[in-house]
């Protein structure tokens, strides 16, 4: 059975930094398309990044230069470090594997 779960979330100052985990089971997150997403109040779920099973990495617009994605092959884990966060980096942040396994998201507030 495939599970994905989140953690590292909370509250950050604008302009902190915070790092999201994303832990599997039920499968080997090396061999797959792993990417975490976003979805603010009232928006839609968007792309935040992707990393494909051969290490190619893409970020969405917003993020570029301030986000990374990474993956620990021998903890099953994929990660997300946050950068320079802004107010507009509010969300809930889901995991996603192979493009149709979600996380149940983990909430990210920068405020002041």
């Amino acid at each position: 059975q495939v599970q994905l779960v989140e953690s590292g979330g909370g509250l950050v100052q604008p302009g902190g930094s915070l790092r999201l985990s994303c832990t599997a089971s039920g499968f080997t997150t090396r061999n797959y398309v792993m990417g975490w997403y976003r979805q603010g109040h009232g928006d839609e779920r968007e792309v935040v990044a992707v990393m494909t099973s051969d290490g190619t990495t893409t970020y969405g617009d917003s993020v570029k230069g301030r986000f990374t994605i990474s993956r620990d092959n021998a903890k099953n884990t994929v990660y997300l470090q946050m950068n320079s966060l802004k107010p507009e980096d509010t969300a809930v942040y889901y995991c996603n594997a192979a493009w149709k396994h979600w996380g149940q998201g983990t909430q990210v507030t920068v405020s002041s």
